[in-house]
């Protein structure tokens, strides 16, 4: 890898209990969401790779997960939040104007495959370009809070367990992201052709 993974400060339980999950079987059944989860987080496709182990490195100093309150995805979505912030700041210092990169995303890969032609597929992949263009407007709190409830089905309870914050900041993240989405969704629609805004919105 071209540079340390940084030190992130994430809550973990204490470990007490066999019932850890060791990096390697974390890797495994979580690397996908990892990856996608920094790409919605507006990752560069051209870091992501390093992102996602620098994301394990940090798990595996840590001793892998054990279970508490929270899940493990949850957990992981902590560091890669911080990993995620610490290289906007990075990209920043360097004067790097867009940290967002278009293209690449596991969402998009999945929408491909599941479009059954050429005319489907490109409208499938617009509509996804304008969710996350949506999702670019907000803060990367907020972003990540929407995304891990809103995309990815954690609870409340959980993203507040593992990120070590009141359930009542969660709760407010969760209000102003939909807010902000919803504005921002919507002026992607109304400034979209006529044929991706009948993929958007189903009407004809």
């Amino acid at each position: 890898m071209a540079q340390t993974a940084p030190s992130v400060d994430v809550p973990q339980a204490a470990a007490t209990s066999c019932d850890r999950i060791g990096v390697d079987e974390l890797f495994r059944a979580h690397a996908p969401f990892v990856a996608g989860f920094l790409r919605r987080l507006g990752a560069p496709a051209a870091e992501l790779d390093d992102m996602v182990q620098d994301v394990f490195m940090v798990a595996h100093r840590k001793g892998g997960y054990v279970p508490g309150a929270g899940q493990p995805r949850t957990w992981l979505a902590a560091i890669a939040l911080r990993i995620a912030l610490a290289g906007r700041r990075a990209r920043s210092a360097r004067n790097a104007r867009n940290y967002s990169e278009p293209g690449g995303s596991a969402s998009m890969d999945l929408a491909r495959d599941n479009a059954s032609d050429p005319a489907e597929q490109f409208e499938a992949r617009r509509a996804i370009d304008r969710v996350q263009s949506a999702l670019d407007t907000l803060p990367l709190e907020q972003r990540a809070t929407f995304v891990l409830y809103e995309l990815e089905g954690e609870s409340c309870a959980s993203i507040a367990a593992q990120w070590d914050v009141p359930l009542g900041t969660v709760y407010s993240r969760l209000h102003n992201a939909r807010e902000r989405f919803l504005e921002a969704y919507q002026r992607v629609v109304d400034s979209a052709p006529k044929r991706a805004r009948r993929c958007l919105t189903g009407v004809p």
